[in-house]
């Protein structure tokens, strides 16, 4: 673990956050509180497209023919 002083922590956040992936990083200030940096683990990008589809038994045909349908309503 390394403790760093505030001041020293503004200097070189940017470094910091990077050791903070290998090992525990404290920030203590001048009145005594202290943090700790702590990474969070990363989360998996989706797309927003990315869904789950519904199981309803209806044939891409009859989709095709329903949308046909709406379309000529129009």
């Amino acid at each position: 673990m390394k403790v760093y002083t505030y001041s020293q922590a503004r200097e070189k956040l940017a470094s910091l956050l990077e050791e903070s992936k290998t090992e525990e990083v404290v920030i203590k200030r001048r009145q005594g509180d202290t943090y700790a940096i702590v990474p969070q683990p990363q989360r998996a990008r989706r797309s927003p497209f990315d869904v789950t589809g519904l199981n309803k038994g209806i044939s891409s045909k009859e989709i095709v023919d329903a949308i046909r349908e709406s379309r000529e309503r129009a």
